[in-house]
């Protein structure tokens, strides 16, 4: 016969392992139903030629006619009337629209042994031209911010959809147990705000963590510390929610491995505390390396120090870091639809703190196995918005470069039309640009899948390719 008294310390002690079990419960439900009852397989699909990435991400969409796609003939007949399927106006009336050619007020000139071509708004970015791999036939879905930008993060314009960042690191896992593996410098609110780092459907281990917001405050992780409480209070906390949640586990017959991945976030949280405080400390950095990333004008300040946090980020082991340069405005950074010239201000901001991680890098031998991914979520117009003073969205010709992993340094692949409006030749879609950056990393786009509502998904969908010819 079962004794009907209890004393109140097992009274306490089963209610105690009661509610720990509801609250594990509550814990693991986001990620149950994100995961489902699938296991991860994580490894190489293939030799890699890269271990990380680090996306600089120009919010807006940079002009490649005024940057990197040198067009003279532009120039040459700058205010002459032709007739462009103009995307936004095909999608408004069906109709082709004629357009004012508006060439561009920067001018260009040759740099590095290959002698490529590149605007004055990025004279220090230039000088790492012959280490380049410039694609001048982007092309991707989208005309507007919102959708196009969803694509360039996650292969979808409207669907929620993990990002490549999640989805490299689903496939690779981290290379350090004491810091996320996917980090986001300064991500803005806009035009997708965290489903552009988030994992979606995939378990929330491999979502981004946000460091910082493009207002220029400090560069910190949410709540990483606690105010008004020591050290050793919150170490003696942490044991105890420890020690309560392993008997926990102990005593579950089912879902162990979510749980397990629950308690090991818990404890990333708790050595992050110990270890992020001085990756995050710049003021270790040289005042010559201080100097090199620009921290020490106002100008290039704030692009300069998340360099530099990429770096150390890179070195530290994160596997993907996303650096964006953008705010939280309607209409973002890059946007110049009716004042181009202020592509001058944003190009000042970026063009030092940029060469100055691509020196960094390459000093430290760390471009040999990281892929430097510059670009936009589309590009420019080569004629003025409504006859005006500034370029409204093209998505289908534009420039990316890339550096590092493995990608081919010094060479121009494809080429857009004699204006810069189309590409035209080595045409590159969004789709096959994600399909080679996995390739470098080691994964195949075809493989790398997960289930999820019954069929199997991956970052390109159906589509993509890997794009042979600029792999080194």
């Amino acid at each position: 016969m079962l004794n009907p008294f209890i004393s109140r310390r097992q009274a306490l002690q089963r209610a105690a392992c009661g509610f720990g079990s509801l609250a594990a419960t509550a814990l693991l439900a986001g990620d149950q139903a994100r995961a489902g009852t699938h296991s991860l397989t994580q490894g190489l699909h293939h030799r890699a030629a890269a271990k990380r990435v680090i996306f600089l991400f120009m919010q807006g969409g940079v002009s490649q006619v005024d940057s990197f796609d040198y067009k003279p003939l532009l120039n040459q007949r700058h205010g002459q009337v032709l007739t462009f399927d103009d995307a936004r106006q095909l999608a408004k009336t069906g109709k082709r629209t004629e357009q004012h050619l508006m060439g561009s007020p920067w001018k260009f000139r040759q740099y590095g042994q290959t002698g490529r071509h590149v605007s004055q708004l990025f004279p220090h970015t230039a000088a790492h031209i012959d280490d380049m791999c410039l694609l001048h036939a982007m092309h991707t879905e989208g005309v507007a911010h919102g959708p196009a930008t969803l694509f360039l993060h996650c292969g979808s314009t409207n669907f929620i959809r993990p990002s490549v960042g999640s989805w490299v690191l689903y496939g690779l896992g981290s290379e350090n147990q004491n810091l996320p593996g996917f980090v986001a410098i300064a991500p803005s609110i806009g035009n997708g705000g965290p489903r552009n780092y988030g994992s979606a459907f995939l378990p929330a281990q491999f979502q981004g963590t946000k460091l910082g917001t493009p207002d220029g405050s400090a560069l910190e992780f949410d709540s990483l510390t606690r105010a008004g409480v020591t050290m050793t209070s919150q170490r003696e906390q942490f044991a105890l929610l420890q020690r309560l949640n392993r008997a926990q586990l102990s005593r579950r017959r089912v879902g162990d491995s979510e749980l397990e991945a629950a308690l090991n976030a818990q404890e990333l949280a708790w050595r992050m505390q110990q270890v992020a405080p001085d990756v995050l400390d710049l003021e270790q950095e040289s005042s010559h390396t201080r100097s090199l990333y620009g921290i020490d004008d106002p100008a290039t300040r704030d692009y300069g120090q998340r360099c530099l946090m990429a770096r150390r980020m890179c070195e530290s082991g994160v596997r993907f870091i996303q650096v964006n340069y953008g705010d939280n405005s309607a209409n973002p950074a890059w946007d110049q639809h009716s004042n181009l010239p202020k592509h001058a201000n944003h190009a000042l901001a970026v063009d030092k703190p940029i060469a100055g991680l691509l020196t960094d890098l390459k000093q430290r031998g760390l471009l040999e196995d990281t892929i430097v991914w510059w670009g936009s979520e589309f590009g420019r117009t080569p004629y003025s918005q409504e006859n005006g003073t500034g370029r409204d969205h093209n998505p289908g010709g534009f420039t990316v470069w890339l550096v590092g992993g493995g990608f081919q340094p010094g060479m121009t692949y494809g080429a857009s039309d004699e204006f810069g409006f189309r590409g035209v030749e080595g045409r590159v879609h969004m789709h096959d640009l994600h399909a080679t950056l996995l390739n470098q990393l080691g994964l195949d786009h075809k493989r790398l899948t997960f289930e999820h509502a019954g069929r199997n998904f991956r970052l390109t969908d159906v589509h993509g390719k890997v794009v042979r010819e600029i792999i080194a």
